[in-house]
């Protein structure tokens, strides 16, 4: 009996034996669990979970290892064609001698130093002595054919007076924008004088029936361009062709409208617009070019005085306001240095419209009279020439004048040390005597240090001549007395 009973009990327990499972009704009800979450019962009691992490942290051991094996096969493998591609790209040179990548490195580097060196010898030659001379004689040849060539055409064809104004303008301003340009000058190219001319070029090929458009281009040509050859001070200089850009802008476009008005042959047929405005009314003139200014000033004030004042006030920009009123030798500086700083933008602004207006005055006898457009055209042309002849003799004089006196100097250092006395910056005797040493040369004085061998001294008979007398006093003793 007891025996029967031990072995029921080693047996494991029959289905029918088996207690009831709850249902999952029941136990939704009781627990509060949806359907999902039936798997993860298991995993409520923290033995559980602690197995769980622990299978977690065995995966994450073997990935690891396995990564870093993975790894380390790569960088392997790529070292491998890394050197490969080395051996592929070798470049063998005329002598035998094998290049790698690196190689070719320092190769690319050299050459890369050695174009930048050829740049910098091309710039410095091209800024040279003997270019910036061959330069000067280009600009001054064109400068003169193109004042032969305008009178010639103002005498003999005027008609086509207006096209060699484009032909030039075509060269002479994209040049301008170049130089400007490369000079941080470029804010110069949103003055009026441009804006005007902008103007001129649409009138001309355009719209040359508007009469509106030919009387602001009309008006602006003789007042605010043909006064700026005063104002700004433009020379006539034919070797310099800046100079010779800004003559042409202000006083090239007053020629042609006057040839236009008065001399052009014909003129109402190629521009209409002259046949609609027999007379300037002078209220409608002045009002219309000054909206043509007021709509210039408003876009300069905003794209350059607002938009870029950063730059301005930085100084890498320089502008026409920036620029006079730094100029204290002329009458603006000088005015707006009395304004106080924050009017003087408006002060300028409002002063160069009542100066627009004032220099427009005159176009009411101008497009009346072809003698006194003559006149006029003449009177801006000369002050030009004046300021050029100004500059040749003035600036080159003065330029000759330090040279000749550094050359000067020069020789008579040489001269003192070889007669072994001091130079001429230490006090020393005015003559100089020679040693029996310095033989075959023959110096008049230190003033004029002239050369010359001995020989030819007395046959040009510049010994006697230009020796100093005997009886030399100081230049200041010499004054007095």
């Amino acid at each position: 009996m007891s025996s029967d009973t031990s072995h029921e009990l080693s047996r494991p327990p029959s289905p029918q034996s088996r207690p009831a499972t709850p249902s999952l009704t029941s136990r939704n009800s009781s627990n509060g669990m949806g359907f999902f979450s039936l798997p993860f019962e298991r995993f409520r009691d923290e033995t559980e979970w602690t197995g769980a992490l622990t299978l977690l942290d065995t995966i994450e051991t073997f990935f690891d290892s396995r990564m870093d094996l993975l790894e380390r096969q790569l960088k392997k493998h790529s070292d491998k064609l890394k050197m490969r591609a080395e051996e592929t790209f070798k470049i063998k040179s005329n002598s035998g001698e094998i290049f790698t990548t690196k190689d070719i490195e320092k190769e690319l580097q050299k050459f890369k130093l050695k174009v930048s060196t050829r740049m910098a010898k091309v710039n410095a030659a091209w800024h040279s002595a003997k270019v910036v001379r061959t330069r000067e004689k280009v600009s001054f040849f064109f400068g003169v054919m193109s004042l032969l060539a305008t009178s010639l055409l103002f005498g003999l064809a005027p008609e086509w007076l207006h096209v060699a104004y484009t032909v030039q303008a075509l060269y002479l301003l994209p040049l301008r924008a170049y130089q400007y340009k490369k000079r941080a000058w470029h804010y110069f190219l949103f003055d009026l004088c441009y804006y005007a001319t902008i103007l001129n070029f649409v009138f001309l090929w355009i719209a040359p029936s508007s009469s509106t458009l030919w009387i602001a281009c009309y008006c602006l040509s003789h007042g605010s361009l043909a006064s700026a050859v005063i104002t700004w001070r433009n020379s006539l200089v034919f070797h310099d062709s800046d100079k010779v850009t800004s003559l042409f802008v202000h006083i090239y476009a007053p020629l042609v409208f006057t040839v236009i008005r008065h001399f052009y042959p014909n003129a109402e047929e190629r521009f209409p617009a002259l046949a609609e405005v027999p007379d300037l009314e002078p209220v409608k003139t002045l009002l219309l070019s000054g909206l043509i200014y007021v709509i210039w000033q408003g876009l300069y004030w905003k794209f350059v005085l607002v938009d870029r004042r950063k730059k301005i006030e930085s100084g890498e920009r320089t502008t026409s306001f920036s620029w006079l009123l730094n100029d204290k030798r002329g009458v603006i500086g000088r005015m707006l240095g009395k304004v106080p700083q924050q009017f003087r933008e408006l002060s300028f602004m409002i002063g160069q419209l009542i100066y627009g207006i004032i220099t427009e005055l005159p176009v009411f006898v101008l497009y009346k009279s072809p003698f006194w457009s003559g006149v006029f055209l003449i009177l801006i042309f000369s002050v030009s020439v004046w300021n050029g002849g100004g500059f040749y003799i003035e600036v080159f004089g003065r330029k000759f004048e330090r040279q000749l006196e550094a050359l000067r100097k020069e020789l008579a250092e040489a001269t003192a040390s070889r007669s072994g006395v001091a130079t001429p910056s230490e006090p020393a005797d005015p003559l100089h005597t020679r040693s029996q040493s310095d033989d075959n040369i023959s110096i008049i004085s230190v003033d004029s240090p002239i050369l010359l061998p001995k020989e030819l001294a007395p046959a040009l008979d510049l010994t006697n001549s230009l020796m100093p007398p005997t009886d030399v006093t100081d230049p200041a003793e010499k004054k007095e007395q």
